[in-house]
């Protein structure tokens, strides 16, 4: 038995005329017109003689021929790199020395700065722009739709995706076939998934929550989406009364609340609300439910691991709480300090473990081993608790993550870009409560004596070196950044000072 998960998703497909997916412009694609379209990808990539364990990186907009090409990926044998389209060719060099992918996918108009990356990599570069043009189409359009999928076994790696560390260098998670089929076998089963459902689809497609879960459990089930290129609430609470699924972060929800047009009529033929990727705060659950008469159902997931956790289909979803763990996965709470298991209720480090749970990180074998415990178990870095009904509830991180409009952002990047221009002196970053992205990243900075550098010009100087949704909300100058007696800046305190700055308005 293949554990391709190609096979699990689109196996039988090419006999499949239902509908799986209707773009922005009202034109449909069947899902056996999605597994031509995967097949001719598939060939493309074998005549440049890329196939199992090479690794072909994507930075290119949403749109159906992006997903294509990770289905094409996954059916040559090959490991698919997703890559957010906002960072910055800096950013991008590093993943691509790093992953040293064959193959890299990107919008035209970063083809000759990505082309210049990739020859010192020993990669090529093909194009994809949001309309699904581009050289990668011209070049798979005359070859044959059929394609022997390669087989793979459950530990081989399906994909890698990067996500930062708290010293600011990313690491790359490998996810094997194996991860990503129980995980979306899982959630058809949980979620009620069946072909009658269809998705409102209106998230990115470069990281676990859109293409993984969304995508994965939608083809496992054989469903259809409505193919939403970027996010627009009229368009999504228009489109719910032939919909019956909605995933989302919490900004989502949090927006479609100001649409005068939600109500419990225009959400009666839904049937799921999905929240995931930061916290959802406990007073939008129940302006929701206010609004539409619907409960989100919250879950808990991370890039390593893929969902641990969701609140019942049936049954109580509590909010503040991200439900019970999902079958087949071991969570424990333990002391950050000890490791020892801790009681109910009692706060401390989440572990998991289970088939959904990454083989380790790319490249750093240290790393990956300072990662696992001896039995097994992943520590994930976030804190929480288990209560008596084995609901998980997540109160914290033991790192200082920030997780805004559902993207992770991690402070060391940001202070060291912040700490390098001049008349700055030093920084902290910090993410405070932010009514539309969960949290803002936000920066306190110390001048250089004699500087007069301010906040536009801090945020300018960011602007060409980071991604927009790591440049902080706010800077804010300090005299000096609070220290305990050992000299540890203490960033709590920094996020107490702060803790009101978004409430009088949502930027």
């Amino acid at each position: 038995m293949t554990w391709n998960l190609y096979d699990r998703l689109l196996g039988s497909a090419h006999a499949d005329q239902s509908i799986c997916i209707e773009k922005d412009d009202g034109a449909t694609l069947t899902y056996a017109e999605l597994a031509a379209l995967t097949g001719r990808f598939a060939n493309l990539l074998a005549s440049h003689g890329i196939g199992p364990n090479h690794r072909v990186a994507a930075k290119a907009e949403k749109s159906v021929e992006a997903v294509a090409l990770y289905l094409a990926t996954l059916r040559s044998g090959a490991v698919y790199l997703p890559l957010n389209t906002a960072y910055t060719p800096a950013e991008t060099e590093y993943f691509i020395r790093d992953a040293q992918p064959s193959l890299i996918v990107c919008d035209p108009k970063e083809a000759s700065d990505l082309r210049a990356i990739a020859a010192k990599a020993g990669g090529r570069v093909e194009t994809l722009d949001q309309d699904g043009y581009g050289s990668l189409v011209d070049a798979a359009a005359g070859l044959p739709a059929d394609f022997d999928t390669v087989p793979r076994a459950k530990e081989d790696l399906a994909a890698i995706l990067y996500t930062s560390g708290t010293t600011g260098r990313s690491k790359g998670a490998m996810l094997t076939h194996g991860n990503l089929v129980s995980n979306a076998l899982t959630l058809v089963e949980q979620w009620r998934y069946t072909q009658r459902d269809v998705l409102i689809h209106a998230l990115p497609i470069y990281h676990i929550h859109g293409l993984f879960v969304a995508g994965n459990v939608t083809f496992a089930a054989r469903a259809r989406m409505i193919f939403m290129q970027k996010f627009d609430a009229e368009r999504i609470v228009a489109a719910m009364a032939r919909s019956t699924v909605l995933m989302g972060v919490p900004t989502f929800y949090v927006r479609l609340l100001q649409s005068q047009n939600l109500s419990e009529r225009t959400a009666a033929h839904m049937r799921l609300f999905v929240a995931g990727s930061a916290p959802l705060l406990a007073e939008t659950h129940r302006a929701w439910n206010d609004r539409t008469g619907h409960e989100i159902l919250e879950r808990y997931g991370m890039t390593e691991t893929g969902m641990i956790a969701s609140n019942p289909y049936d049954g109580p979803r509590i909010p503040e709480s991200v439900g019970r763990p999902l079958p087949a996965i071991d969570v424990r709470i333990t002391d950050p300090e000890s490791g020892a298991v801790l009681p109910t209720n009692e706060v401390g480090m989440i572990e998991v473990k289970g088939p959904n749970v990454f083989a380790g990180y790319w490249n750093m074998p240290d790393k990956t081993a300072a990662e696992f415990r001896a039995d097994g178990f992943f520590i994930t870095g976030d804190l929480g608790k288990l209560d008596a009904n084995g609901y998980l509830y997540i109160v914290g991180r033991g790192k200082d993550l920030i997780i805004t409009g559902g993207f992770n952002v991690y402070p060391k990047e940001i202070e060291t870009e912040i700490d390098a221009i001049p008349g700055v002196f030093e920084s902290a970053v910090v993410g405070v409560p932010h009514a539309d992205f969960g949290e803002g990243v936000t920066a306190a900075v110390v001048r250089k004596a004699g500087s007069s550098v301010d906040e536009r010009a801090i945020l300018a100087a960011l602007s060409g070196r980071l991604a927009k949704f790591k440049q902080p909300k706010r800077i804010i100058f300090v005299d000096a950044l609070p220290r305990n007696a050992m000299g540890k800046i203490q960033k709590n305190l920094l996020r107490e000072r702060f803790a009101d700055l978004y409430s009088a308005k949502v930027e």
